[in-house]
């Protein structure tokens, strides 16, 4: 079935593959929450992500995501919405635990890996940060219909690209977060966590400006 379409859809899947390396607001909500909370929070972070690039998608395939790109006032209501958001973690991030011992650290990163407390933060977490980011339907109505491959129905190559895109999405996100995971003796130093914590504030509430002032 896809015999015809595999040349456009590799193509599409090229583009897709480069716009999911680009650092944004996703990027930085799984650092924060792999470097403070240790891997298996990160992990379940970006699956609240995967979710909220599903939803967005749906919407998209259903025809919703098109209304609210078009719709100025629902758009600024959900970006504004995501814009506090984003800043609401950064100034959590700068006030958060970046004095706590090595030692708690580990033992709150054991907790959370053994699934005993806070692995529903985590996916709340990627999920609202993902669902409050209009950018994602301007984006996925905006570009995905001129990378579908040709010969489908529209709802399918659409639904087929946001499979794709949800799929690069977590394969990176989750190499991400392994990565940081293998260095995390040395963001559980004081000092480096303190730096961190401050970095990755500016970052998301830097993101949150950004979301808040682009058109």
């Amino acid at each position: 079935m896809l015999g015809p379409h595999l040349t456009p859809l590799l193509g599409a899947t090229g583009v897709l593959a480069l716009l999911t390396l680009v650092p944004g607001p996703d990027m930085a909500v799984v650092t924060r929450r792999a470097v403070t909370r240790g891997r298996a929070d990160g992990l379940r972070t970006v699956a609240g992500i995967a979710v909220g690039l599903l939803l967005w998608g749906a919407l998209t395939v259903a025809g919703l995501a098109a209304l609210l790109a078009a719709s100025a006032q629902v758009y600024l209501a959900v970006k504004l919405a995501g814009a506090a958001y984003l800043c609401w973690l950064g100034v959590q991030s700068l006030r958060g635990p970046g004095a706590e011992p090595a030692g708690d650290l580990r033992e709150a990163g054991g907790a959370l890996g053994s699934g005993r407390t806070g692995g529903g933060g985590a996916w709340r977490t990627g999920l609202v940060a993902n669902a409050l980011n209009p950018k994602i339907a301007v984006f996925y109505t905006g570009l995905l219909p001129t990378l579908a491959p040709p010969g489908l129905r529209p709802t399918a190559g659409m639904a087929l690209l946001v499979l794709v895109h949800v799929l690069l999405t977590v394969a990176w996100l989750s190499t991400y977060v392994y990565v940081l995971s293998r260095a995390r003796r040395f963001f559980a130093r004081p000092r480096v966590r303190r730096a961190l914590d401050r970095v990755t504030g500016v970052v998301l509430i830097g993101f949150g400006v950004r979301v808040a002032t682009t058109s």
